[in-house]
């Protein structure tokens, strides 16, 4: 689902209730369910991309993530909701390069994810090139996310910063 944010529009997931099962002994949303919080939203945007289930099954073609980097920023509790915001930074023949938001019902960043994925061929597994068919797709929604702002937390490192 697209929704307009800023002067371009990113991409929105369905709303994600955040479930009982993900709550930890602190009364928060446990670090590992922002992880499959962000998996949900992701897999749909992978799935507007073209790379869906049915992609993988009729194809033997996916998405694996190579990497992430998630930045916990406010608390989520049980009963929230959320959804999750998704741009393309970059592509190219073989990978993606994403950036994806929490966004809380009432609008606040919950937590940000950068994520570096690669298009496998299942049969090996191997890093294949992308198809010419889905190719569009990914253009459409790099020249539109290019109209964003970079988020302000793409590219940064870990590290404690020495005085």
């Amino acid at each position: 689902m697209l929704a307009t944010n800023r002067d371009a529009e990113l991409y929105h997931s369905a709303p994600i209730p955040i479930e009982k099962e993900w709550i930890d002994y602190n009364g928060h949303l446990n670090m590992a369910y922002y992880n499959v919080v962000f998996d949900r939203g992701g897999d749909e945007f992978l799935s507007e991309l073209g790379f869906g289930p049915t992609y993988a099954a009729e194809r033997k073609l996916t998405i694996y993530t190579a990497e992430v980097h998630i930045c916990y920023v406010q608390e989520l509790h049980l009963d929230d909701v959320v959804t999750v915001t998704n741009q393309l930074i970059d592509y190219d023949s073989k990978r993606l390069h994403t950036y994806l938001e929490i966004i809380h019902k009432d609008g606040w960043v919950a937590a940000t994810c950068e994520v570096l994925s690669l298009h496998v061929d299942m049969s090996g597994p191997k890093v294949t090139p992308f198809p010419e068919d889905v190719l569009p797709k990914l253009e459409f929604y790099m020249k539109e996310h290019a109209q964003l702002p970079a988020p302000d937390r793409v590219g940064r490192a870990i590290g404690i910063k020495k005085k």
